[in-house]
């Protein structure tokens, strides 16, 4: 009989953190999923273990529950304009490799799933915060040294739940996305076809790579 796998899960009240949740929860190849929370959920499941983190830079608690991990998919993060440069940069570059370096220790065979961005520069000489904060996180986590690390660099995300927009910019690309979309495959790309994408990759356990919002809208339509 062949082994079931067991992943671990950030972000799973986001928007796309949800869906691939869902995802998970539905798939009988995975035996068990831990979910990195900051509250509880109120989903109960029975290969379902949240843990609450109230340090998402210290994870010795958690060291038991790290051991046996395959599949890591990482959905936590911030809006730019959110919370001050300094929050900015901790939560989008220390959070997942302090996470990573916690999980590397007790599962050194697991790959890892970053949701980054578009844009994410890897010369980390960028002007823009967002650019420079995601392509530092991803030089840091693909120097940890796990079996592969993917990241994934959508562009526009439309929403398909209909949700609380953090800003007009969001407000206005969610009322003309259903028109753009049509102009290019690298403008965006829907929740849903970004969580499958991201799930579907990183089950696959293929090699490492960057993966741009056109190549993420193909493999998740």
């Amino acid at each position: 009989m062949k082994k079931k796998r067991k992943l671990l899960l950030t972000g799973a009240s986001g928007m796309i953190g949800s869906l691939v949740l869902t995802q998970a929860l539905n798939d009988n190849s995975i035996g068990e999923i831990v979910s990195l929370v900051r509250k509880p959920s109120g989903i109960k499941h029975a290969k379902l273990q949240e843990i609450e983190v109230k340090d998402f830079m210290d994870y010795l608690p958690y060291a038991d529950s790290f051991r046996g991990i395959d599949h890591v998919i990482y959905c936590l993060g911030v809006y730019t304009g959110a919370v001050p440069r300094e929050a900015f940069r901790k939560i989008t570059v220390d959070y997942p490799v302090r996470l990573a370096q916690a999980i590397y220790t007790a599962s050194p065979q697991a790959n890892f799933a970053l949701l980054s961005g578009q844009g994410a520069d890897r010369s980390e000489k960028s002007k823009l915060m967002f650019a420079k904060d995601k392509g530092a996180a991803e030089n840091q986590l693909e120097r940890i040294g796990f079996s592969a690390f993917y990241s994934f660099r959508p562009g526009y995300i439309y929403p398909v739940k209909k949700r609380k927009e953090p800003n007009f910019s969001y407000r206005l690309f969610r009322k003309l996305y259903p028109w753009l979309k049509n102009l290019s495959d690298n403008l965006g790309l829907s929740s849903e076809e970004l969580a499958r994408a991201m799930y579907r990759v990183t089950l696959e356990k293929s090699a490492g790579r960057i993966l741009e919002n056109q190549e993420i809208k193909s493999l998740g339509q």
